[in-house]
């Protein structure tokens, strides 16, 4: 089994000030900055006819700076090839200086007429193209800006961002005020962690990334703020098994959770905790729970608990320990995850189970756990809002791994890891697990990874992607809407099974 430091390489994310200091070290390495704003806007063109071949117009909407220079080029490049090329300024041509001032000039004399931005003006173009503001917007959009990005916004068309959607923040993901939603967007240099999680899922559309001939990594002094999940990482965590293999090398986890009343949540972390191959997976519900248990899942070994006093010998008897799933926030579950945290067992901790920690344990911390908090969760964690987790992703899940220890899972869109050895971000999942029981189902999968044998980060940042990546085989067999937790597990069990293709579903369910 791989070593988190040799699993496969992640593909690395930036900061925006860390990919401006790149930019200016690959200027200051000889190569003039306007040639890069032109090999940077030929990249942006080439993506352009690849993504839209047929296109005949186009609407290029530029702002100042840099970001507005690569309009101005990609304006002047489309001409060339005998598009029709309406060009919207935000800022005027005698406003701009150096590159930009430059790329404003090349389409002048390419022949591309340029436009002031008039509110309510028509954008003619088939094909709208942002590159109105760029990666180092920190303030909320206001002004003509903001008209303009609504207008694009509401134009019907679709939408090519240069860099990044107008209005993202390039490191949180958050809309400031008002943001393009593009069909694609096409990036440089670095790629950016904030296109990755947040807003950005309803923003950036297909994403392209463009190096530019620049090799960040041989910048040994920035180091990725994040990096991104890769689908390689199953194969390299769980390869096949040895032949001779038993169930008692396969672990044994024990899920607690379903107070009276509650018994579906539990039942489902206990099922996918069993699909991804636990060897033995013990379930300690209520006693009203265990005979659905058995009917749904009988090979889960189901003891019925009036309370903590009945757990007896079960948490020392377990590998990993799942806490949280329909927990409730009574008795029942106070005394229940009192004896999880007593037991002196790597713990995954969900739902209640969290809520719990924020009321009741507040001063605990410990790095053998996984938390796995959605933002409302993680807010209660951190002794904030849910706006303000939202508004900085990256920030809160390091905040709530300073603060609690151990790895953290800040589920939502572009689900962020947080661990000793950094953070990543997972790009798979889709609206369908916008439903009841999928973070259940997250937890038993991570039990699971955890009494296999797998470290503590490396099972969060592998439960994380097979999850989202069984999601995505689901969504793509039968659609987002009606995607239920409970399918998640028979997709599941086929990525974790390296020799088996997607086409080999049906032999697994």
């Amino acid at each position: 089994m791989a070593d988190i430091r040799s699993a496969p390489s992640l593909h690395p994310l930036y900061r925006a000030d860390q990919v401006r200091e790149l930019d200016r070290r690959t200027i200051a390495g000889g190569i003039e900055g306007f040639a890069l704003m032109q090999r940077a806007s030929a990249a942006a063109w080439q993506v352009l006819r690849a993504r839209w071949p047929g296109v005949r117009s186009l609407t290029v909407l530029c702002g100042a700076g840099n970001n507005g220079g690569d309009g101005h080029v990609l304006a002047a490049l489309a001409a060339a090839e005998g598009l029709a090329v309406q060009r919207i300024l935000l800022k005027g041509i005698d406003e701009l200086d150096g590159d930009a001032r430059r790329a404003a000039d090349m389409a002048t004399a390419a022949g591309v007429a340029a436009e002031p931005w008039v509110s309510g003006m028509a954008l003619r173009g088939e094909l709208l193209v942002d590159a109105l503001l760029g990666t180092g917007l920190s303030g909320e959009v206001r002004g003509a800006f903001r008209e303009a990005i609504a207008a694009v916004n509401a134009g019907g068309r679709p939408v090519y961002a240069i860099d990044i959607p107008s209005g993202l923040h390039a490191d949180t993901g958050a809309v400031l005020g008002e943001a393009v939603r593009a069909t694609a967007t096409v990036t440089f240099i670095g790629d950016k962690l904030g296109l990755y999680t947040g807003a950005a899922a309803d923003h950036v559309g297909e994403l392209h990334f463009r190096a530019l001939g620049v090799d960040a990594a041989a910048e040994a002094d920035l180091a990725p703020a994040a990096w991104r999940l890769e689908e390689a990482l199953i194969r390299a965590w769980l390869p096949p098994r040895a032949r001779a293999a038993h169930k008692g090398d396969c672990g044994h986890a024990l899920i607690l959770g379903g107070a009276p009343g509650f018994g579906g949540a539990a039942l489902l972390a206990a099922e996918a905790c069993a699909r991804l191959g636990a060897g033995k997976v013990s379930l300690a519900t209520a006693p009203a729970h265990v005979t659905a248990s058995l009917v749904r899942r009988p090979e889960v070994m189901a003891h019925g608990v009036r309370g903590a006093a009945d757990l007896g010998e079960l948490p020392s008897r377990a590998d990993a320990l799942v806490v949280g799933p329909g927990l409730g926030q009574g008795s029942w579950g106070q005394g229940v995850l009192q004896s999880a945290l007593d037991a002196g067992r790597p713990l995954v901790v969900d739902a209640d189970g969290l809520n719990l920690l924020a009321v009741r344990f507040p001063s605990t911390h410990r790095d053998d756990w996984i938390l796995t908090p959605h933002p409302g969760e993680a807010a209660r964690l951190l002794g904030c809002s849910a706006a303000e987790v939202e508004a900085d992703r990256p920030a809160a899940a390091l905040a709530l791994r300073e603060r609690w220890g151990g790895v953290v899972v800040l589920k939502g869109a572009g689900t962020l890891v947080a661990g000793p050895a950094g953070l990543v971000v997972c790009p798979f999942g889709n609206p369908g697990m916008a439903s009841g029981g999928m973070g259940d189902a997250l937890s038993g999968m991570l039990g699971a990874l955890l009494v296999q044998g797998v470290p503590l980060e490396a099972a969060a940042r592998l439960g994380v992607l097979i999850h989202a990546r069984a999601a995505d085989l689901a969504a793509a067999e039968a659609g987002e809407r009606g995607l239920l937790a409970g399918d998640l597990a028979s997709y599941a069990r086929i990525l974790v099974n390296p020799t088996m293709g997607v086409d080999d579903a049906a032999a697994t369910r």
